[in-house]
């Protein structure tokens, strides 16, 4: 039968009133049992209980509420009667873990830890062992940033068998630890995860990481197991400078994985490349590398570098008649290993350039060629062949460099004969170049001719003089020049328009201008002739250029004195000379093939232009081996390897450019410029700073150079 509710609670508050505590609790308990969710009536009761010294009953009815109140997810409420219990019974394991739950939630995980602190005294009292390490683990779950309160809590896992837990714990600590950058502590958890579970690939992974984070190469060489993970730290140890111990670790990868080709290939170019072929034997041989034809080029560099030059060249005749496209990288391989052993070098530049050949690839042939005596110079067999192959395929420009080569070699290495021709020849060619007139005086001290200069002022003035080999058509060859009467003759001189030769009157000092009977209408080159404007570049006064049609006399020896010894000339009314040998050299040009190197830098330009970047860049690459296109060729290479943000190669390119002359000081500066900007990107900030400085210095304020200056100085002093 339902109460009346307010009735019963009035009853109750005059009973309370009057003293009469059990029956005013009876009255508020009929309410209550009416109402079992009426929480504050039953919260009144516990009070009651408590004022009555019923403490047991007090707290049987806060109990009985807070757990009702934490069900309808009032936890507030519910914490304070959990409080209120503990008070009146601080041992009430029950309320305890209560109450550390909702203010662990609520952020207080002090007061947490002093509850269930509590607890665990208690638990400890009884000695429950199993019951102490399960309030350490709920400890070690309350704050995730309390990293002792979890590696406790995972230890206590273990003491109540729960090794899959404790492992997991263990791991996720030593892997939080590593990323808040506290190595050491995650080294340590990882450890203890390591005497759980000994071969846990996944332990020594992590291991292997937080060693390598703090630079501990040794325990990192330790944990290591795998090949890979000898790799790995044989990267970190390279980039520690530490190359050696590298190289050991790459040596331990190996012995794992015995089929790593591609490893064992670059062990041995990396022991090539110190001269080690023992060692560089060990990783690789013809057998190993099979038909690979990357490894086979390998064993065949060993085999060159050391000294076993047969074996190695017939591995590289087998690469060439398997694939003849391999010519281009056999060159390669033949101007490195020239640097270091020139025989074997030359014997393999050899064969590429007379496969070049066999294709009548003239031009290629003599590339390789003149690439290998530019990184060997002086090498006189390399030279030799490079004479002949110009010979054989008409490129006269080359022959001509090639020539001067071997001349300077053969001074070099003290063979005077051989020097003299080619040096003779070269002046007999190009009188007006200082460089042969030069070699030429270099040639005659090395045989010991008493008096040099008054050898050469006799052959340039043309009583002894020069015997040429011009690839030119001979005397003999030339068709015979008609007969041509004086009458005809002056009629002809009228209508020409040319600058008429100066000959040398043999009884005096006197010149006369004169017309030959039989001499053309162009003014050309005769092997005796006089680098007259070179001569007249080294007098005090040197004479006045006039136009074309103007008669001149030149004491040719006076000037020929001034050979042997200083001295004023006397010019009479000299005329424009310059422009004489001015265009002499034009119609010598116009003889001359072009230049491989500028016709390669001329086609990869344009295919540059027309977007075929990646046939462009074999053009460039070409180019850049002549020191007149490198300039240009590396400029452009550097430009497109940032464009492709490869930037150790853009870097490559530009530093290549800078070495040769820019043609213009803008250009220079831009070069400059995106080498700067290039190693800025790449992170070197000291090389980039300095180049810009140096920019700074050149130009001013170029572009945005000095607000790169400032920011990169900052960068350098914040490292």
């Amino acid at each position: 039968m339902a109460i009346d509710r307010i009735a019963t609670l009035r009853n109750a508050e005059k009973l309370l009133r009057q003293g009469k505590l059990d029956q005013a609790i009876g009255e508020y308990g009929r309410v209550v049992a009416e109402d079992p969710r009426d929480w504050n009536t039953a919260n009144l009761i516990g009070d009651l209980y408590v004022r009555a010294g019923k403490s047991d009953k007090a707290v049987e009815q806060f109990l009985q509420i807070a757990d009702g109140l934490s069900e309808e997810g009032h936890i507030q409420k519910a914490g304070a009667l959990y409080k209120k219990i503990v008070k009146l019974k601080p041992d009430h394991e029950h309320a305890l873990m209560q109450a550390a739950d909702i203010v662990g939630g609520q952020g207080l995980y002090a007061d947490a830890r002093a509850y269930l602190n509590t607890v665990i005294d208690l638990r400890k009292a009884r000695g429950d062992a199993r019951g102490v390490a399960s309030v350490r683990i709920r400890i070690g779950g309350l704050d995730t940033e309390d990293f002792a309160a979890r590696l406790d809590a995972a230890r206590a896992r273990l003491e109540i068998r729960d090794t899959r837990g404790a492992l997991s714990d263990f791991k996720d600590i030593a892997s939080e630890l590593s990323d808040k950058g506290r190595p050491g502590e995650a080294v340590e958890a990882l450890r203890e995860a390591a005497a759980i579970e000994p071969d846990d690939p996944d332990i020594r992974e992590r291991l292997l990481g937080i060693y390598l984070q703090s630079a501990d190469f040794a325990r990192a060489l330790e944990c290591a197991g795998t090949a890979a993970q000898f790799k790995l730290v044989a990267s970190k140890l390279e980039e520690a400078g530490r190359g050696d111990d590298a190289l050991n670790a790459l040596r331990q990868a190996a012995a794992l994985d015995p089929a790593d080709s591609a490893l064992r290939a670059d062990l041995a170019r990396t022991f090539v490349g110190r001269g080690d072929m023992a060692a560089a034997a060990e990783y690789l041989t013809v057998e190993t590398a099979g038909d690979n034809p990357s490894l086979l080029m390998t064993v065949a560099e060993i085999r060159l570098r050391a000294g076993q030059i047969d074996e190695g060249l017939e591995i590289a005749r087998k690469l060439l008649a398997d694939d003849p496209e391999k010519r281009q990288e056999l060159a390669t391989l033949a101007w490195a290993v020239g640097e270091q052993a020139p025989e074997a070098g030359f014997r393999l530049v050899e064969i590429t350039a007379d496969a070049a050949v066999g294709q009548a690839d003239w031009a290629s042939a003599a590339a390789v060629l003149h690439e290998f005596v530019t990184r060997v110079p002086n090498y006189i067999p390399a030279l030799m062949r490079l004479v002949e192959i110009c010979v054989d395929g008409g490129l006269e420009a080359t022959m001509f460099s090639a020539q001067a080569q071997l001349a300077d070699a053969y001074i070099e290495a003290g063979s005077a004969d051989e020097a003299r021709f080619i040096a003779e020849d070269l002046v007999a060619r190009e009188p007006w170049e200082r460089a042969n007139i030069e070699r030429f005086r270099r040639a005659l001290v090395l045989a010991g001719e008493a008096d040099p200069d008054a050898l050469i002022a006799e052959r340039l003035s043309g009583e002894s003089p020069f015997m040429s080999t011009d690839l030119s058509l001979s005397a003999e060859e030339l068709p015979a020049p008609e007969p041509i009467s004086e009458p005809e003759l002056l009629e002809e001189a009228a209508k020409a328009d040319e600058v008429p030769f100066i000959t040398l009157d043999e009884d005096s000092h006197d010149q006369a201008p004169r017309r030959g009977a039989s001499e053309s209408k162009h003014f050309e080159l005769s092997a005796n002739a006089i680098d007259l404007e070179s001569i007249f570049g080294e007098l005090e006064t040197p004479p006045t250029a006039h136009s074309s049609t103007e008669s001149v006399e030149v004491d040719l020896s006076i000037v020929l004195d001034d050979i042997k010894k200083p001295g004023k000339v006397v010019a009479k009314d000299p005329k424009d000379l310059d422009s004489v040998f001015a265009g002499l050299r034009d119609e010598a040009s116009k003889k001359t093939p072009a230049d491989p190197a500028e016709e390669a830098l001329r086609r990869g330009t344009e295919l540059h232009a027309a977007g075929k970047i990646d046939d462009s860049i074999t053009q460039l690459e070409t180019a850049t081996r002549a020191p007149r296109q490198r300039f240009a060729a590396a400029s452009l290479l550097g430009r497109i390897y940032l464009a492709r943000n490869a930037m150790p190669q853009a870097i490559e390119w530009f530093e290549r450019a800078a070495e040769a002359p820019a043609p213009t000081p803008d250009a220079g500066q831009k070069l400059l410029y995106d080498l700067a900007s290039a190693l800025e990107q790449s992170g070197e900030v000291a090389r980039a700073l300095a180049i810009f400085l140096e920019l700074q210095a050149e130009a001013g304020s170029y572009r945005d150079v000095p607000a790169r200056v400032n920011r990169l100085a900052k960068a350098q002093a914040r490292g």
